[in-house]
């Protein structure tokens, strides 16, 4: 048994393309079994052989996923809160009815979800006369596989793979049954296919952030040659207002601002000036800019830099004139206009390196984006 258990690990080593990682001295291998009401255990030394790796994606094969999809239960396991308040409040619960689908909606197996800071602070109670009955299943972002479709499902089919908000309006009703569960559902028109060089993980990370990076954008009328601050560039909307700006507005100057330990990050997307706000304040800059894009709350610091006649995006925080807040629409239309950007590499999702976190770990997922020290996106995968 132990001769053929080492010569499975052989065979799995040699089918690797990677580079090996090798221990390079023996290790033990121990079995244990119960015969007769005894436990026994037997333990033999393995000889050390390459073991390979792979890193070429975080994200189950798509063949995979599809198999998992093929069955739908009428129960799920899901995170869900029945009261607002701290991250005490979020419970697992394996026994959630499966959301019913809609004439125009699809149900979707989730692969992959991401957190926002709308999850936090609708959590929190911030939204609760908007919000849609308690309790919930937070979760905006997802990631995942078609396995049922409405009747009046005109585009999508069992199968497909897909990602987006499922939340078209972020704090007017959104869904109660959100994407950190097995199964999601929502309106076929907030969902584009997956870009086929991007896996869940990746795909997952996008969705609301880059809507709400492109509609601000939008709306300030941005165009090629023009100029831009972004302020905390390396977070999930930052760094892709950054992208955007560069590789698909044409904007002559990009600059943005951080920490000391993420200035070459906001360099790699596309930034022609990394600023470190640790060291110092953006508003001494000798230059002003067409567009402030303010991702961090400092609009009242923002407008001081601000071209006259230019525009001043304020996603949080009081705004100060010619500042401007807006609430983004999700729209599948947005993403399949993006897709080419994304299956180029010129656009690409910024994930926080302490995860993915897997799905038993959702409340320790909430407890580090509420930090406000996330880099790009805080994903959960994999979602059983």
């Amino acid at each position: 048994m132990l001769a053929s258990t080492a010569s499975q690990l052989r065979t799995f080593h040699s089918l690797s393309p990677l580079p090996p990682l090798t221990f390079s001295s023996p290790f033990r291998l121990s079995l244990s079994f119960r015969q007769s009401n005894r436990k026994c255990t037997l333990q033999t030394s393995v000889p050390p052989f390459p073991l390979r790796v792979s890193a070429s994606s975080q994200a189950a094969p798509a063949s995979t996923e599809a198999a998992k999809a093929s069955s739908v239960p009428s129960e799920m396991k899901a995170w869900v809160y029945g009261e607002y308040g701290s991250v005490d409040v979020l419970k697992f619960d394996s026994n959630v009815s499966v959301p019913e689908v809609k004439e125009d909606q699809v149900l979707i197996k989730v692969v992959a979800a991401a957190l926002n800071p709308v999850d936090f602070k609708r959590r929190q109670g911030k939204f609760k006369a908007t919000d849609s009955p308690l309790p919930t299943v937070p979760g905006y972002d997802v990631a995942g596989v078609v396995v049922k479709v409405g009747s009046q499902v005109k585009d999508l089919k069992v199968g497909d793979e897909v990602y987006g908000d499922i939340n078209e309006k972020a704090l007017e009703g959104p869904k109660q049954f959100g994407s950190l569960a097995e199964y999601t559902a929502t309106e076929e028109n907030l969902l584009a296919l997956k870009p086929k060089n991007l896996d869940f993980v990746q795909a997952a990370a996008l969705p609301l952030a880059i809507e709400t990076a492109y509609e601000g954008l939008e709306r300030t009328g941005f165009s090629a040659g023009k100029s831009i601050l972004v302020l905390n560039g390396a977070g999930g909307v930052g760094s892709l207002v950054i992208q955007l700006a560069k590789h698909v507005f044409g904007a002559s100057r990009v600059a943005a601002t951080s920490s000391t330990g993420k200035l070459e990050l906001l360099k790699s997307l596309g930034a022609d000036l990394a600023i470190d706000y640790t060291k110092e304040n953006f508003e001494d800059l000798p230059e002003k800019f067409d567009v402030v894009y303010d991702a961090i709350g400092q609009c009242e610091r923002a407008v001081k830099v601000v071209k006259e006649g230019g525009s001043v995006v304020a996603l949080t925080g009081a705004v100060t004139p010619p500042g401007f807040r807006f609430v983004v629409t999700s729209n599948g239309a947005v993403l399949k206009k993006l897709n080419p950007f994304l299956e180029s590499g010129k656009v690409k999702p910024v994930i926080d390196p302490k995860g993915p976190f897997p799905f038993n770990q959702v409340v320790e997922a909430f407890s580090y984006i509420e930090t406000n020290r996330a880099t790009g996106k805080v994903v959960i995968h994999p979602i059983p």
